[in-house]
């Protein structure tokens, strides 16, 4: 079922409005190939960061979870297929939205997506019993102001699940980086002609706080308690935060 509602803000170098509009524009633009480009460039390892995720959500048996920048609601559809319990996701890019709601039908899932502004959600505070969000934080306009959202909304006691990109650790480390910066966009534009998105995924990642760092931006924030753990020798990190 697709809602629509307001814009989800996100992160790059102009007037706020103008971020919401340059980033909607841009992911509307590649939602029809969003998918292929993941398992590709990923070598379909995004599929086994998205099950880690849903795996360490299984201890909260939750009954209601919402999903923030759920794109094209593959989180969202990957906690549906383990828990079947009522999720709701919301995002910014109609396109992507559109792709998700077809995914949804198909499946017949009791998802509920909307377009939604992540840093002044729709929903009453204390309703979910987990949220979720898939590579998404980063692209918040205000960083600590989408985080306390995700905290409103999920119960007392109740925790927030961010699936985020980080920096690969180890020997291996700069093969990577060269990979990820330089080749990464370039075979992007080179076979969809969208370079403006690859180019920015690695942009933004480079300066976003991860690991202790993010750990204490949540705390401060009033988290209880926040775990978290690397995947993949630190290319992707799951974070755990109790309300």
């Amino acid at each position: 079922m697709l809602e629509n509602q307001s814009n989800l803000n996100t992160k790059v170098d102009d007037s706020a409005s103008n971020k919401t509009l340059r980033v909607e524009n841009m992911f509307d633009r590649i939602a029809p190939k969003y998918d292929f480009f993941n398992r590709l460039f990923s070598l379909r390892i995004d599929l086994l960061w998205r099950k880690n995720l849903v795996n360490w959500m299984q201890s909260d048996d939750p009954k209601q979870i919402l999903d923030v920048a759920t794109g094209t609601g593959e989180l969202a559809i990957a906690l549906w297929k383990k828990f079947r319990v009522k999720i709701t996701a919301v995002d910014l890019s109609q396109e992507m939205l559109n792709l998700a709601d077809k995914k949804i039908k198909q499946l017949g899932a009791d998802i509920t997506i909307q377009k939604a502004n992540a840093e002044n959600l729709p929903f009453e505070s204390n309703k979910f019993d987990a949220v979720s969000v898939g590579f998404g934080v980063r692209n918040f306009e205000n960083l600590e102001k989408g985080l306390s959202e995700l905290r409103r909304v999920v119960k007392e006691n109740g925790n927030v699940y961010i699936l985020e990109f980080s920096r690969m650790e180890g020997v291996l480390s700069p093969l990577y980086n060269f990979y990820f910066n330089k080749v990464l966009p370039f075979l992007a534009k080179m076979i969809s002609g969208e370079k403006e998105a690859y180019a920015y995924l690695p942009d933004s990642v480079k300066n976003f706080p991860c690991g202790e760092r993010m750990k204490n931006i949540l705390l401060d924030l009033g988290f209880s308690k926040v775990e978290y753990k690397k995947l993949s020798l630190g290319i992707v990190t799951i974070y755990k935060a109790k309300k």
